[in-house]
C-alpha cells in the first residue's frame, strides 16, 4: 500500500516523540483498541489536538473518554466495550457517519478540545476526595 500511495501511507519503526505528535495532531481518529490500558495519555492528546479518539472502555481509556451519543452531542470520542472485531466495526462504521456530518464532526471535536485534564482538575478532586473521607470518620 505505502509504495501505491506514498504521500497517504507510510510506515516508521521506532519512537520519535516529535513524530508522534505531529501525526497524531493530523489524524482525523485516532484508534485505542487495548485489551488493557492502566492509563495512557495518547487520547488525552488526541482531545487536545481535535483528534478524535475511537478506544475500547478499559482502565484510563474508559474513565477520560465519555462516548459521543448523537441525540444529545454529548461526549468526547467513541467507546466500545466488548474486546471483538465486530464491536470495533461497528464503532469504526458510527465515526465514519460521524465524519461525513460536518456539524456532529465539529461538535465532538469541540467537547474533546475543552475537556479539562489540568492538574488544578485532578487537585480538586483529589481535597474532595479528603474531605469526604474526613468528614465520614468525624
Amino acid at each position: 500500500m505505502r509504495d501505491t500511495r506514498p504521500q497517504q501511507v507510510g510506515v516508521y519503526f521506532g519512537y520519535n516523540n516529535a513524530l508522534a505528535h505531529q501525526v497524531e495532531a493530523g489524524a482525523d481518529m485516532f484508534l485505542m483498541p487495548s485489551a488493557y490500558e492502566p492509563c495512557g495519555l495518547n487520547q488525552m492528546y488526541s482531545l487536545k489536538y481535535g483528534t478524535i479518539p475511537i478506544v475500547r472502555g478499559v482502565g484510563g481509556l474508559d474513565d477520560s473518554i465519555q462516548g459521543f451519543e448523537r441525540t444529545t452531542e454529548q461526549g468526547n470520542g467513541f467507546k466500545f466495550y466488548e474486546y471483538s472485531s465486530d464491536r470495533l466495526a461497528e464503532k469504526y462504521y458510527e465515526s465514519l457517519l460521524t465524519y461525513y456530518d460536518r456539524t456532529l464532526l465539529n461538535r465532538i471535536r469541540r467537547n474533546g478540545m475543552s475537556t479539562d485534564y489540568s492538574w488544578d482538575r485532578a487537585a480538586h478532586n483529589y481535597l474532595d476526595a479528603y474531605r469526604r473521607v474526613l468528614a465520614a470518620k468525624l
